[in-house]
């Protein structure tokens, strides 16, 4: 079990690291475009269609990466002082209740809405239209790998109500060195009242 869900991990990981190479993309597009315009005086009507799309898409991917880290919004402030248990029965009906029919909800209307966008080769409105039916495609594709790694997450919860302790998930870098952080502002471990929360994310077993 606990293989299949680290396999989860590593899809929802690989997808969001490979999308995350639109942002070199939209970089790119974004200094081309202004020294095309301010400079040669040469703007392109399709550039700034081509950005959203490719934001959307960065966007989209990014969410099955994103719960695959653990890495979602939510109240911390009360959350990482509740025991493991309690932690994983507020997931569990939180799941249940809002994400899976949201998400689910998500998929299925942005299947529909991919055909149909699809069926009659939908393209944006502008004077240099971009085929528009491929991207409308990453609506169902990403939520669908979203639902996927949220039921991840369900047997999680599960595995924890269980256990008592939160099964181990695929690490991967963090933002900020947590620990060459502490040591500059001097933190200790032991009164750290959010060590225990961090730590658990890092030694689940």
């Amino acid at each position: 079990m606990q293989k299949m869900l680290l396999a989860v991990d590593r899809l929802s990981t690989w997808i969001g690291k490979a999308t995350a190479w639109s942002v070199l993309v939209l970089t790119v597009m974004v200094t081309w475009e202004v020294f095309s315009r301010y400079a040669l005086n040469r703007p392109h009507g399709w550039m700034l269609d081509a950005q959203i799309m490719l934001y959307g898409l960065l966007f989209m991917a990014a969410g099955a990466y994103t719960l695959s880290k653990n890495g979602h919004v939510r109240g911390d402030v009360l959350y990482g002082f509740f025991r493991p248990r309690t932690q994983a029965a507020i997931d569990l009906v939180l799941y249940i209740v809002f994400f899976l029919p949201g998400v689910f909800a998500m998929t299925w209307a942005g299947w529909t809405f991919a055909q149909e966008s699809f069926a009659i080769r939908e393209t944006t409105f502008n004077a240099d239209p971009l085929p528009l039916y491929p991207f409308k495609f990453v609506i169902p594709f990403s939520g669908a790998v979203l639902l996927l790694q949220g039921l991840v997450e369900i047997v999680r919860c599960v595995i924890c109500l269980q256990r008592g302790q939160w099964p181990s998930r695929e690490q991967d870098v963090e933002e900020v060195d947590v620990d060459k952080l502490k040591e500059m502002v001097h933190v200790d471990d032991d009164n750290d009242p959010l060590a225990a929360g961090r730590a658990r994310e890092g030694g689940r077993a």
